[in-house]
């Protein structure tokens, strides 16, 4: 028991370095040498029982550990770590620190005395005490990976692996690190021992060292122990004290490299310690010899992890001790060549890092070559901008937006930067696009240009500031005395070209006599002058160069924001939100070009809002919307900042395209639900909107009523609770002067019923609706009876109507009336409100007489002298816009009976079988009176109709408007549908252009209604589409088709060639028109498409950018269904490679892009099946070229085919 251990060091740490099981423990006690064989004997009873005594032993004196049965016991309870509970190894690690702590204290107080005689004794207890701590850490970090069993595998290497894992710490009973940290603390105690006196030679004096590095790197390997801030400090102290005063720098040098090739964790940890080491122990050699070793490392081309962990220890290494790193650089920068790009990366970043700190140098620090270090790091950088990978680029971009935040601005490197950015605008890669948005904002936002008058970049003002120190420099120059005076002398001089130049020379010698006094003070004074003018000359130039250098920054920035501007339509949606927040950044700093970008911005509340994505753009659009326009500043008071965000509001309606404006509604409806508008903001644009004040301008009154009928799509009461105002204002006086004001107010009087709905929920909307007595609806119907020759005239009307339809109960009614009094003003009080077509052509020559009885005392001059073929303009106008209001009314009424009737059938139950049977006579009287066909919207007879079926109801509204609408011996209409036709058919006759139009899109709306009238119409119509010279009935031509096809397919359908000839109009709005319609026809399935759709395929190299985007917005969805684009694609190709028009280059372009639709591999090889067939077939090289090109797109790995295509083009000649 009492026997001594005879301990060696170095053959311990063999056997246990090369496996620690096969460690002979004689010595150990019995019972647990049993166990050896079987761990689940090892109980916990057991283990303490012959635990605590060696403990005690150890506590009352350090030395019991060299006794052969204690050290075997823990030898052996070390090897079966594993399955020992983790109390014991809790007990082991207490007693080896708290046994190595206790010797060193013993140790330390010898050396002081220099007690010579038991160094060696002090020797032998501290190897083992450190051969038995490094065994018991080992220990501890495997116990502690095998209880994170849920944790992911550990990025190590073989058995080191399993004990470096993150979250390895967390035991249910034990935590280790406490005692990690206590072990780590001591181990700093014994290396801060005069060490050099104990173990004398150098690889003893090693060897015992690498007893405590080597657990502290072991320890390293665990994410989790790395990420505890304490235990990561105390291991850095070890080996900085190691390193520092027990020559371990080569030693750590070798692990820290080997730590960066396999511990990704320990890249950034590992330049901290270096930085450590450098500044608090003084010793920046090793992080420059392992700059060094780093720099000459090759790196394997499959190798990922090794460049990446380099990469970030670089990285952070400049961040901490830029100093050590500078040195360096010439080294570092053979990176910048490696094929790594995290390597190119990391060089990039380090440039930065230098610039940083090389700025932030003053007076002595700097070096001789400051600048140029500094100039030498931007170039790098710049050169970046075209790296072949996306990842560099954006570093470079990313580097430059952490320069911008520094004191020191490098005004002439910003401007590089600028232009650099606004060219990475065009980058392919997404992300380096985003990045390169956010540089030229950030450049904005830190602009050095702030000096002198304040932040602003208005071109215009800095333009002129320009000017104004031009003039004050050349006012400045004194070119008239300074260079009149040479000239006099000159001309002395030639003109005393005397013989006798001696009396030349002293006949002014003789004159400075007299100059002495007076001339001499002008002289000094002359030159104080001159001296004072070339100092403020020399101002001005220098103010001069700042306005030019401000000027240059601008215009990079106005030439970067429309392509910013066409961002905004990225399919990314984080670039997207970068280019909103650039525009609100160039706005507050007054750029001119943010406003366009700020319009465009709107349409992005159209976004899909089902992704996170799509909802953050919305979100995002508002916030920044209401940075803009919709928050006051906070000096304001309440009442004031109403006034600023009612007055904005108004503001974003001037000169907005109907686009914009529908994008607009969205997004202040939107705001609107969400509770973002202030009640105040209301009622002043209500004060705006009814002011009677005559200084209010139209486009005020008009912005405020459009901004209402916005928000009322949200809340209609804000429009409900002022109606008086809308009749007073919009449909009286000033809206009967502008007609635009009235169109609007109609528009927001519409809103009305929208809410009506919601609100009374237990209602139908047939109760909330209005009696056609009601003052709005007689105002409604009076506003579509002005007299007036204004173009707007035909907007007021389409809304006052659309307004009534969408209020009145009995709207077929009102709109009767109205067509009668109209019909009576176009045609002579005498005739017959239903005129035969004959009159119609008789009425051209006439002269109205009759006003009609609502129009105010002065529209009575204009009643007058009205056109008549502009009042028939306008009354064919009411005809067929009622046409299509009435369908839709028709349809309104059959949802509505459908609706009652399920609600019916709900509420009634089994009493549904008593509703009487007598609904049939209702049913078959609605036919007969024409416009009073919706009667069935009363709900009294709506409740007779329980008994009627669903099917019943629909066929006698589809007879209405089959054969009554047009067809009723009593419907209004049935008088104007001969009318019209003769007017479109005998366009020489009734010649007028607004007539015309009008005519053929009165023709084209009653055609909707009627199959019959739409069949005996229809070639008319495709001879108007044909024929007309104008646009715009060529226009509203197509869409009038596109709904026909809806409607009545079976007469479409085989005159669709007619639908796509418009894709070869001369006029591009046309073709847009076109485009888009045949795009809703195509996708929603309403048109076969046979063979047109290379029609479509054209337009992808339209001229017209937004004819070619809408071209490629249809394919890309077309994609989307069944295999469309390969159903079709060699159809494309053939109408496509047929066409002479289109040359070679913008069909490959074409093909390219239809190509990159094809995506599934037995697709692609039956295309170029069937387009290899086309090879021998070819007669033209250019027939040939374009179908082999198709197969190089095409991935078919046929060898047939690309033998045949490699063969080339074979001319083969007729024999004569």
């Amino acid at each position: 028991m009492d026997g001594r251990i005879n301990f060696d060091i170095n053959d311990s740490l063999k056997h246990y370095l090369s496996d620690p099981s096969s460690i002979s423990t004689p010595e150990a006690s019995s019972e647990l040498v049993e166990c050896e064989n079987d761990p689940e004997s090892l109980t916990s009873a057991l283990v303490s029982s012959e635990l605590n005594p060696v403990v005690d032993a150890v506590a009352e004196n350090p030395d019991a550990i060299t006794r052969s049965s204690n050290f075997d016991t823990l030898q052996f309870l070390l090897k079966t770590s594993s399955q020992i509970p983790p109390s014991a190894l809790s007990k082991i690690l207490d007693l080896v620190v708290s046994g190595l702590s206790a010797q060193a204290e013993v140790v330390h107080l010898d050396l002081e005395a220099d007690e010579q005689e038991t160094i060696q004794h002090h020797k032998q207890l501290l190897e083992v005490f450190g051969f038995l701590l490094q065994w018991t850490i080992a220990a501890v970090e495997t116990k502690a990976a095998e209880k994170s069993a849920s944790a992911p595998v550990a990025r190590g290497r073989g058995g080191k692996g399993a004990k470096a894992k993150a979250g390895a710490n967390k035991d249910a009973n034990w935590d280790s690190s406490g005692q990690l940290q206590t072990a780590l603390d001591v181990m700093s105690k014994v290396l801060k021992l005069k060490l050099a006196k104990i173990f004398l030679t150098t690889s003893e004096r090693d060897t015992f060292i690498s007893l405590f590095t080597r657990p502290v790197y072991l320890v390293l390997e665990s994410e989790a122990r790395v990420k505890n801030t304490a235990i990561r400090m105390h291991a850095f102290k070890v080996l900085c004290i190691a390193v520092k005063h027990h020559g371990h720098a080569f030693g750590a040098q070798t692990s820290i490299i080997q730590n960066l090739s396999y511990f990704e964790h320990l890249s950034e940890p590992m330049a901290e310690f270096l930085q450590i080491l450098a500044e608090q122990y003084d010793y920046p050699q090793l992080t420059e010899e392992i700059l060094r070793e780093l720099s000459n490392k090759e790196f394997n081309s499959n190798d990922l992890k090794g460049p990446k962990s380099v990469s970030t220890f670089v990285t952070k290494i400049s961040e901490l001790v830029p100093r050590l790193v500078i040195k360096q650089m010439t080294l570092l920068a053979k990176f910048l060549d490696s094929e790594s790009y995290t390597l190119r990366c990391s060089i990039i970043e380090v440039c930065g890092n230098l610039i940083t700190m090389l700025s932030k140098q003053e007076g002595e620090e700097r070096s001789e070559n400051h600048k140029g270090q500094i100039n030498a790091f931007f170039d790098v950088l710049e050169e970046r901008f075209l790296d072949v990978n996306p990842y560099c680029r954006c570093r470079a971009i990313q580097v430059f937006l952490k320069l911008c935040d520094l004191e020191t601005k490098f005004p002439k490197r910003r401007q590089v930067a600028a232009e650099l950015a606004a060219r990475s605008l065009e980058d392919k890669s997404s992300n380096v696009r985003r990045n390169a948005i956010k540089l030229l904002g950030k450049l904005v936002s830190t602009h050095p240009f702030g000096v002198l008058h304040g932040g602003q970049l208005a071109y215009k003002e800095w333009n002129a500031r320009l000017e104004a120190a031009d003039a004050e420099i050349k006012a400045l120059k004194p070119p008239a005395e300074l260079q009149e005076n040479p000239a006099i002398e000159e001309a002395a001089v030639d003109d005393s070209l005397l013989a006798d130049a001696t009396q030349a020379e002293s006949a002014p010698a003789t004159e400075p006599m007299p100059m002495t006094d007076e001339r001499k003070a002008a002289a000094i004074e002359k030159a104080a002058a001159e001296a004072a003018t070339s100092e403020m000359i020399n101002k001005l130039q220098l103010t001069r160069r700042y306005y030019v250098e401000a000027l240059r920054f601008i215009e990079v920035l106005d030439a970067a924001s429309p392509v910013v501007t066409q961002l905004l339509s990225s399919k990314n949606k984080s670039e997207v939100i970068e280019a909103m927040d650039y525009f609100v950044v160039i706005d507050a700093y007054k750029l001119e070009s943010a406003r366009a970008g700020i319009r465009r911005m709107l349409r992005l509340i159209w976004t899909k809002g089902n992704s996170d994505e799509g909802k953050g753009v919305q979100t995002h659009l508002i916030e920044c919307y209401k940075d803009l326009f919709f928050d006051a500043p906070d000096s304001f008071t309440v009442n004031d900042a109403a006034n600023y965000i009612a007055r904005n509001m108004i503001s974003l309606t001037f000169g907005a395209t109907p686009a914009e404006l529908t994008s607009l509604e969205q997004l202040l409806s939107t705001m609107m639900k969400d509770k973002l508008v202030n009640e105040l903001v209301i009622q002043k644009l209500w004060q705006v909107y009814g002011v009677q004040k005559k200084e209010i301008s139209k486009s005020q009154r008009r912005g405020a009523i459009i901004v209402l009928g916005m928000l009322a799509l949200a809340d209609p009461d804000i429009v409900v609770k002022e109606m008086e105002t809308c009749l007073r204002i919009g449909l009286g006086e000033l809206g009967r002067r502008d007609l635009g004001l009235a169109r609007y107010t109609c528009i927001a009087l519409r809103r009305i019923n929208m809410g009506s709905n919601k609100q009374s929920s237990g209602s139908t909307p047939a109760t909330a609706k209005l009696p056609n007595d009601h003052a709005v609806l007689v105002k409604l119907a009076a506003i579509t009876e002005v007299v007036s020759d204004s173009k707007e005239w035909f907007g007021v009307a389409e809304q006052a109507i659309s307004a009534i339809y969408a209020l009145s109960k009995h709207p077929d009614t009102l709109c009767s009336e109205i067509l009668r009094r109209k019909t009576k003003y176009v045609f002579q009080p005498q005739q017959q409100p239903s005129g035969p077509t004959s009159s119609g052509e008789g009425a051209e020559d006439t002269q109205m007489i009759s006003p009609p009885p609502e129009d105010p005392k002065e529209d009575e001059k204009s009643a007058r002298i009205q056109r008549p073929a502009l009042a028939l303009s306008q009354l064919l106008f009411i005809v067929g816009h009622v046409a299509i209001k009435q369908i839709v009314h028709l349809e309104l009424c059959e949802q509505d009976f459908k609706r009652r009737k399920v609600e019916k059938e709900k509420d009634a139950g089994p009493r549904k079988s008593l509703a009487p049977l007598n609904a049939s006579p209702t049913k078959k009287k609605k036919p007969t009176g024409k416009q009073q066909t919706p009667a069935p919207e009363e709900p009294d007879e709506l409740d007779l109709m329980a008994g009627t079926t669903e099917d019943d109801f629909t066929e006698a509204l589809a007879h209405i408007r089959e054969r009554e609408l047009l067809y009723g011996q009593q419907s209004l209409l049935a008088n104007f549908g001969p009318m019209v036709a003769d007017i479109c058919s005998n366009n020489t006759t009734y010649a007028d252009s607004t007539l015309q139009a009008q005519a053929a899109l009165c023709l084209a709306k009653l055609m909707c209604v009627s199959s019959e009238y739409c069949e005996r119409n229809l070639g008319l119509l495709l001879t108007i589409l044909e024929r007309s010279k104008d646009a715009v009935v060529r226009s509203n031509l197509v869409v009038a088709l596109g709904d026909m096809a809806v409607c009545f397919n079976h007469l479409i359908d085989e005159n669709t060639d007619f639908l796509y000839r418009r894709l070869n109009d001369g006029d591009a709005s046309v073709k847009r028109t076109c485009l888009m319609t045949l795009t809703f026809l195509i996708l929603a399935g309403q048109v076969k498409v046979k063979g047109q759709l290379g029609e479509m395929a054209k337009c992808l190299e339209d001229g017209d950018k937004k004819i070619a985007d809408m071209a490629k917005m249809f394919f890309s969805e077309l994609a989307t269904k069944d295999n469309a684009v390969y159903n079709h694609f060699v159809d494309m190709f053939s109408l496509l490679s047929a066409d002479g028009g289109i040359g070679e280059e913008a069909f490959r372009r074409i093909v390219r892009f239809l190509a990159g639709f094809i995506e599934k591999d037995k697709h692609a090889k039956q295309l170029a099946n069937k387009l290899a067939a086309r090879l021998p077939r070819a007669e033209s090289e250019r027939q040939w070229n374009d179908v082999a090109f198709a197969l190089g797109l095409l991935q078919h790995k046929d060898e047939e085919i690309l033998k045949l295509v490699g063969e080339g083009f074979k001319v083969v000649q007729a024999v004569a």
